[in-house]
């Protein structure tokens, strides 16, 4: 049975946009294949939840590989897009002043459903712990109003390694 979800995905309007593409830059120095997220639609520091999504398209580089025929976005990629919503929350709240939260684990983590080409995947995180050491993010991902995926995702700050200071901005609209 699927846990109860963070935010009731009815609720979640991804037509505004909070922050695009290029301001998620700022937070996190993912590029090319790897930017697993396309816009950030709400950030609520008090409630440590951020809601972001990821536009599943017909030319992700996994499409020719991965199970011809029936592409599915694959477990891995869905649990990295978890884990950079998740940094890109500790950049917007300046939790590692100009550094950067990189991927410690992750545990509980199941998958309820599929991710295909031209989806839209919705993803919460709700940071359950926040340190300077160590985070941890309760995450889910959601294609409509069906959750497709939960799990646990555990962040620790990578030494040497820091994201150029940038201020993220709202996209205007």
């Amino acid at each position: 049975m699927p846990p109860v979800a963070l935010v009731d995905p009815a609720t979640i309007d991804t037509s505004r946009v909070l922050i695009d593409r290029e301001g998620i830059r700022l937070g996190n120095p993912q590029r090319f294949e790897m930017e697993q997220l396309t816009a950030i639609i709400s950030c609520d520091p008090e409630r440590h939840l951020i809601i972001g999504y990821k536009d599943v398209g017909y030319d992700e580089f996994w499409i020719r590989g991965h199970m011809p025929d029936y592409a599915l976005m694959p477990g891995v990629l869905i649990c990295e897009a978890a884990a950079q919503l998740s940094s890109f929350y500790c950049h917007f709240i300046n939790l590692m002043e100009g550094g950067f939260l990189g991927f410690g684990g992750m545990e509980d983590v199941r998958f309820r459903g599929q991710v295909r080409p031209g989806d839209r995947l919705v993803l919460v995180s709700q940071s359950k712990k926040v340190n300077r050491r160590q985070t941890i993010f309760e995450t889910q991902g959601f294609v409509g109003s069906n959750m497709v995926y939960h799990g646990r995702i555990i962040g620790v700050p990578l030494a040497g390694r820091e994201v150029k200071p940038a201020e993220a901005k709202p996209t205007k609209e």
